[in-house]
């Protein structure tokens, strides 16, 4: 766990790098492209500057990538033998559908979402199981938002052939990098709770602690 919360933290370390000399560099470009040209060396510099920092998010997203695939795969597997008629696919699908184009913006989401509902406790009535799963969407719709401009950004970036256009392409990148912050804290908050569902789980049994008390009153076997 502590290095999954390491792996994202480092990643969200390397996007605000970005977000610090993306700002520098759009801020030079927007000066070059009024009524006073910026100096051509410190737009050079703060553009050198710029590839560095991607080159820096893109070790850091590798490094985070490889610890997160391995968490992730580890707790499909392990919550698969609380609930296996939770899922669908095999663990094995816990890595590889990050790899399938197009649907690698779905189905790990949907993995996530099994991995939550087979963590959560049977209810003691023995109806549905209830659980709040904003930590899975939250986390979710930042990763994927976050993916997208990105790749937005980077189009825009690679194609611009004048100042204003690099502006504009650092203006996305700057959203993506600051959405991308926000969904590696959300990954945080997830696998951290993720991880206590089904620590809590093995301890406490599928209906936890409370199940004594509703055996008691005849609501499930003893």
């Amino acid at each position: 766990m502590a290095a999954v919360v390491a792996g994202l933290g480092l990643a969200a370390l390397s996007d605000l790098f970005s977000v610090v000399a993306g700002i520098r560099l759009r801020n030079l470009a927007q000066k070059g492209s009024g009524f006073f040209w910026t100096d051509q060396q410190k737009l050079e510099d703060a553009a050198e500057l710029y590839e560095k920092a991607g080159m820096f998010q893109g070790t850091a997203y590798l490094a985070c990538a490889v610890v997160f695939l391995c968490w992730f795969f580890r707790m499909r597997r392990t919550t698969g033998l609380m609930a296996p008629d939770q899922f669908r696919r095999g663990p094995g699908w816990a890595v590889g559908t990050w790899f399938i184009p197009l649907a690698n913006l779905w189905m790990p989401y949907r993995i996530a979402m099994e991995m939550w509902m087979a963590a959560t406790f049977l209810p003691h009535d023995g109806g549905q199981r209830q659980a709040r799963t904003w930590p899975v969407n939250t986390w979710w719709a930042l990763f994927v938002l976050g993916t997208l401009l990105n790749r937005y950004a980077g189009t825009s970036y690679k194609n611009a052939a004048t100042l204003q256009e690099v502006e504009s392409a650092v203006g996305w990148y700057l959203v993506a990098d600051i959405t991308s912050i926000a969904a590696a804290a959300a990954a945080v908050h997830f696998a951290v709770r993720l991880t206590a569902l089904q620590r809590r789980k093995a301890v406490e049994g599928p209906y936890g602690l409370g199940a004594t008390d509703a055996a008691s009153a005849g609501r499930i076997p003893a």
